[in-house]
C-alpha cells in the first residue's frame, strides 16, 4: 500500500474502504499479525526525537492518516492523501464489519471501567458483535476465542509500543492504537460535531473540554516548524 513520508513517518495514503479491505484479506491469512497506528503530528513530533518509536510507527503494517494536521504537512510537501481517516470512525468502521462477519473483538485500555462502557454503548450500536474482552489491563484466558481484532487505548507511545511487544504472542490477529476513542465512543469525553471535525478544528474544541492538554498541544506548533523546515529544504534542494 502505498505510503507518504511525513518527517520521516510513514503514512498510508488510502481511503477508509481501502484500509477495511486490506483488513479483512489480512484476517483471511493464517498466521497473518496486522498491526495498525493512526500517526498524528504529536506522535510524529515524538517519533522525531525518539529513533525507538519511529521504528516502531514504521514497522505497522497500516498507517491512518488521521490528524488534519497530517494532511496539511503532506500538501506542503507536494503530497496528497486520499482522505483523512479518524481513528475513531475507522474503529466503529471495524465493529459494525466485524459485526457481519462474526470477528471477535477486544478492548484494552481507557481509564477505570472504560472498556467495559465503551463496550456496552458499541453493543446498543451493534447487538450482534462478539465482544470477548474488555478490560483496563491485559488479562485474557487463553482457553477462550482467540481475539480477531483488539482496539488498544493506552494513549502514546505506551500503546504502540505494548502492540509490537505484545502482538506477536497473544492469541490476537489484528492489534489497533487508538488513543482517546474509548472515552468518544463510552461519552466519557464529548466529541466535536461534525462540522468542526470536517473544518479540522476538533483539536481546538478538545483543548476547550480539556484545557490541561495546552501543554501537549504545544507539540503542534513544533510539528509546523519541523514540516517547515523539511519543506525549504526540499525546495533548495531542487
Amino acid at each position: 500500500m502505498e505510503a507518504i513520508k511525513i518527517l520521516g513517518v510513514k503514512v498510508n495514503n488510502t481511503t477508509k474502504e481501502e484500509a477495511l479491505e486490506f483488513i479483512k484479506k489480512g484476517l483471511k491469512k493464517r498466521g497473518k499479525k496486522i498491526k495498525i497506528f493512526t500517526p498524528n503530528p504529536e506522535i510524529i513530533v515524538f517519533a522525531n526525537n525518539n529513533k525507538w518509536f519511529k521504528t516502531i510507527l514504521n514497522a505497522c503494517d497500516l498507517a491512518l492518516p488521521d490528524a488534519i494536521g497530517v494532511i496539511w504537512a503532506a500538501k506542503l510537501l507536494g503530497k496528497n492523501f486520499k482522505e483523512r481517516i479518524a481513528g475513531a470512525d475507522f474503529m466503529e468502521m471495524l465493529c459494525q464489519e466485524a459485526e457481519k462477519r462474526g470477528f471477535t473483538v477486544g478492548l484494552l485500555g481507557g481509564g477505570a471501567k472504560i472498556a467495559e462502557k465503551t463496550a456496552e454503548c458499541l453493543l446498543q450500536k451493534y447487538p450482534k458483535l462478539k465482544i470477548v474482552f474488555a478490560s483496563s489491563e491485559w488479562a485474557y484466558q487463553s482457553d477462550k476465542t482467540n481475539i480477531d481484532i483488539l482496539f488498544v487505548a493506552l494513549g502514546f507511545p505506551k500503546q504502540e509500543q505494548w502492540i509490537d511487544e505484545n502482538l506477536p504472542k497473544i492469541p490476537v490477529r489484528a492489534a489497533m492504537a487508538v488513543g482517546g476513542s474509548f472515552d468518544y465512543i463510552s461519552g466519557a469525553v464529548p466529541r466535536a460535531p461534525l462540522f468542526i471535525r470536517k473544518v479540522g478544528f476538533e483539536w481546538l474544541f478538545r483543548l476547550i473540554i480539556q484545557p490541561w492538554r495546552l501543554k501537549r498541544q504545544l507539540a503542534l506548533l513544533r510539528f509546523v516548524l519541523l514540516v517547515l523546515k523539511e519543506r525549504f529544504s526540499l525546495k533548495g534542494k531542487v
